[in-house]
């Protein structure tokens, strides 16, 4: 019967824990565990073959507790592993092996496992049909497997010739490479902190692998930008667009389909995707049931009047989502939405940053890349699905109780709500003078 004990060396902390196997006379091996701890949380019992054996550890923190979790792991796991080994197969390097693999050093075949970054994020993509999604079911969607794609080309374009490490991603470097995405790439604010929490979203599943990362990781400094931009189309807008003279039948389809969103507030997809099957009656009641695609929630949306207005006639027949983006741009110029009003659109730029204009016939006279670039542009140019959401959000907030408008945009908080909509602090003010003239007249 195979034993393993796990003994400490060291007089001074931290001391480090090493494991020994013995199985009869043949076998007697001790090899490092990579692990250290305090002798204060040591609980020992006599002397091994040079060091007091550790039987355990403390349990006075998370950590501690942790670590004596991971040691009972890993004893069992040689354990396995002998059970399972051919008898000249053992010895101080199969030892020493088990334990590489069981840290996430090697993998099962023996390979060390790569602390390059480009292969940390590479790794992700490669397992992500195995990874846990938002929807508490497996597999990564196609836009976060993107998202990593495009971090993987970012990264390889900024470290050159370099080989990045996991453990360089430190205070400095998350403030070095967001500089570079923002001045050296003129990508938009928004998109180079999403990159950044991306990376460390690499780094914090490299450390569960066994990789060492920077205690400065968490420090690091992404998070999300708040939207300057707040694009609806406002009631007036909208009996505009409806009124608006069209012969074309696509403008005619999407337009049925922008006045719909518009009703229901659901995200483009989730909104081009409504069927027949999607309207339903319940305890009386006409209701379209649906599943959001981005975050997996149930949805139910009463079949108002209005919706059965511009429902008169079926349901607008189906089209992807980036065309309904091009003609959605299209019957908003062709209904006259075209103030010139502040946002940010995706263009073709130069190494510069500057847009490269179209010739005659539409054509770019160069190649560049797409980034999002700050102006002021006619709104139609503006549009795109996003409208449809941000639009019912906008304009029945105030005249519908906050939280029954969240059940149907499904938005987690009252917080999260607010900064989408495109009230101003001036729209505030004025539905709190509305409210208080209303108590007014009833008081009279």
């Amino acid at each position: 019967m195979a034993t393993v004990k796990f003994i400490i060396r060291g007089k001074e902390d931290p001391v480090s824990i090493y494991v020994r196997f013995i199985h009869g006379r043949k076998h007697d091996y001790t090899k490092s565990t990579g692990k250290i701890v305090n002798l204060s949380n040591c609980i020992l019992s006599g002397i091994g073959k040079t060091s007091p054996i550790l039987e355990g550890v403390k349990r006075n923190s998370p950590e501690m507790k942790n670590l004596n979790r991971r040691l009972r792991d890993l004893k069992n796991q040689i354990i396995d592993w002998y059970d399972e080994a051919e008898p000249g197969e053992i010895s101080g390097e199969w030892l020493q092996k088990q334990i590489d693999i069981f840290n996430g050093n090697l993998n099962p075949a023996g390979e060390t496992k790569s602390d390059h970054l480009v292969d940390a994020i590479q790794y992700i993509i490669d397992t992500a049909g195995l990874r846990a999604n938002s929807k508490g079911g497996l597999g990564l969607s196609k836009n976060r497997i993107d998202s990593y794609n495009n971090l993987l080309k970012i990264i390889k374009t900024y470290q050159g010739k370099k080989r990045l490490k996991v453990q360089d991603v430190n205070i400095k470097f998350g403030k070095d490479f967001l500089e570079w995405m923002l001045n050296k790439r003129n990508y938009s604010e928004s998109y180079s902190k999403k990159k950044i929490d991306d990376l460390k979203t690499v780094c914090a599943d490299a450390e569960i692998n066994g990789l060492t990362i920077s205690p400065q990781l968490k420090k690091v400094k992404g998070g999300k930008t708040k939207n300057k931009y707040i694009i609806y189309l406002s009631l007036e807008e909208l009996k505009k667009i409806e009124g608006t003279p069209l012969t074309s039948q696509s403008l005619i389809n999407v337009r049925k389909w922008l006045l719909l969103g518009c009703n229901l507030g659901q995200r483009g997809q989730d909104l081009l995707n409504l069927t027949e099957y999607n309207f339903v009656t319940r305890h009386g009641l006409e209701v379209i049931e649906l599943k959001q695609q981005k975050t997996g929630k149930q949805v139910t949306i009463p079949v108002l009047p209005v919706t059965k207005d511009i429902l008169k006639e079926g349901l607008p027949y189906n089209i992807s989502l980036q065309k309904f983006n091009e003609l959605l741009k299209q019957l908003c110029k062709e209904a006259g939405i075209d103030q010139e009003i502040p946002g940010t659109k995706i263009e073709m730029v130069d190494k510069y940053g500057k847009i490269i204009p179209k010739d005659e016939n539409g054509k770019r006279k160069q190649k560049g890349e797409k980034r999002k670039v700050k102006g002021s542009f006619p709104k139609w140019q503006l549009m795109s699905s996003h409208v449809c959401r941000r639009s019912f959000a906008t304009n029945t907030y105030g005249k519908l109780p906050t939280p029954l408008i969240m059940q149907i945009t499904a938005h987690s908080t009252e917080k999260m709500f607010l900064g989408y909509i495109g009230k101003s602090s001036m729209d505030y003010a004025q539905q709190i003078a509305d409210f208080y003239a209303k108590e007014a007249q009833k008081q009279s």
